[in-house]
């Protein structure tokens, strides 16, 4: 459900009156403002998440608005899938909240605890799925820095030309349709932690602006004369074989031991099979809309047995699956798996790029069209999958539609 106000104070108002899962304010509001309803929101200690929209933005803004609890802050002019993507990100936030009953994700807390002191650079690993974004903001949340802004980038879902400006900023007029100043993810960062997840998807001209930033402690605006110091944390991540990447020049070695200072694995979800009923409590809790949902013997055998490519966000969206299709009461194995033995005697794929193309379809298909959440099931990054789809669709295959 999606509650309009016409104005600030409508919003609190509305915010007092009953459960809200997210608020999108635009910031130029008359009465109270964006920013006065963030403080407002925040004031009452609440943990809604917050993104504010502008078409006037600066830097302080920006800032302000980070340091004051914004989950995100958006500069007009933007499309439909910027706003979907900081939505889903919002949305799926469990404020640095890991659940956990192993010893193994008590190792990596433990280790993350202890890098949150110093001020060191961290290269978080592990599959995709696993949940290194949650191990980078509990890094952010133990650490000096925690007062300050929290910045996630996803070096994967932007392009190479994009990634740029988001990451460094621009300035008025730097390039055709540069019509104000925009900071970069840095300069909102600053005296907080920049999050730079999927860091080995970056192109080799970036890497090199990275390398400046970690050596030199500056950054270089587009359409900047000069430098701009920046006192920024910076946590990376990578579900890749980084060091194979360094070896086949598709990665700086310079910048990897800059970032490998300090190397924190996160196991997968196949190694830590003790967490999984946990993990399900914790799922059937999100999304059983307030009934009393239960999982069977029989089905828990099941998911406890299972391989779990996709780790814990598979599991979060085949629990999902299941609440629907148990009709919100007892979840049973057929509802856990994907598909029955009549379904897997139709593969018959005649060769390896058949099996892969229907593999892809089958799972665009089953996160209706979503291209993020498709290329995280599978294991690859955005940019190989929509190689991938126009591909296909240059053979006149119909691919399934929906955000990217």
């Amino acid at each position: 459900n999606i509650s309009l106000a016409e104005d600030g104070m409508a919003a609190v108002e509305a915010v007092k009156r009953g459960p809200c899962d997210l608020i999108i304010s635009d910031v130029k509001m008359p009465g109270k403002n964006g920013l006065e309803l963030l403080e407002s929101v925040r004031a009452g200690d609440s943990p809604i998440p917050v993104i504010l929209i502008t078409g006037y933005g600066t830097v302080n803004d920006a800032v302000r608005a980070i340091k004051g609890g914004a989950f995100d802050y958006i500069q007009k002019p933007f499309d439909a899938e910027t706003l979907y993507t900081v939505v889903k990100r919002a949305l799926g936030r469990k404020n640095g909240n890991i659940v956990h009953v192993s010893r193994a994700v008590e190792q990596v807390l433990l280790n993350a605890q202890r890098v949150a002191r110093s001020d060191a650079t961290v290269l978080i690993l592990g599959e995709s799925g696993v949940g290194k974004e949650l191990v980078a903001k509990y890094i952010h949340q133990h650490s000096d820095r925690r007062s300050g802004p929290f910045v996630p980038v996803n070096c994967a879902a932007l392009p190479e030309n994009l990634l740029e400006s988001e990451l460094f900023g621009y300035e008025k007029g730097a390039f055709t349709g540069a019509s104000m100043r925009k900071p970069g993810k840095f300069e909102i960062a600053d005296k907080g932690t920049i999050l730079l997840d999927e860091v080995t998807e970056m192109d080799m001209r970036l890497q090199a602006k990275l390398l400046r930033v970690l050596q030199e402690k500056e950054i270089e605006v587009i359409g900047s004369r000069f430098p701009k110091a920046v006192d920024v944390r910076v946590v990376a991540t990578t579900n890749r074989d980084i060091k194979k990447y360094v070896e086949e020049g598709k990665f700086r070695e310079d910048l990897f031991y800059r970032l490998n200072v300090f190397p924190i694995l996160v196991p997968p979800l196949r190694e830590r099979r003790e967490d999984i009923p946990l993990l399900v409590s914790h799922f059937l809790k999100k999304f059983a809309k307030g009934m009393d949902v239960s999982v069977s013997d029989e089905a828990m055998e099941f998911l406890k047995s299972r391989m779990w490519k996709g780790n814990v966000r598979e599991l979060e969206n085949v629990i999902a699956r299941a609440c629907i299709l148990s009709d919100y009461s007892v979840i049973e194995l057929a509802h856990v798996k994907e598909g029955g033995e009549e379904e897997k005697k139709e593969i018959k794929p005649s060769s390896v790029r058949e099996m892969e193309m229907k593999l892809i379809l089958e799972t665009l298909n089953s996160v209706e069209g979503n291209r993020t959440r498709a290329a995280s099931v599978l294991g690859i990054t955005v940019r190989t999958l929509r190689n991938k789809i126009n591909e296909y669709k240059a053979l006149g295959i119909q691919v399934p539609s929906g955000v990217n």
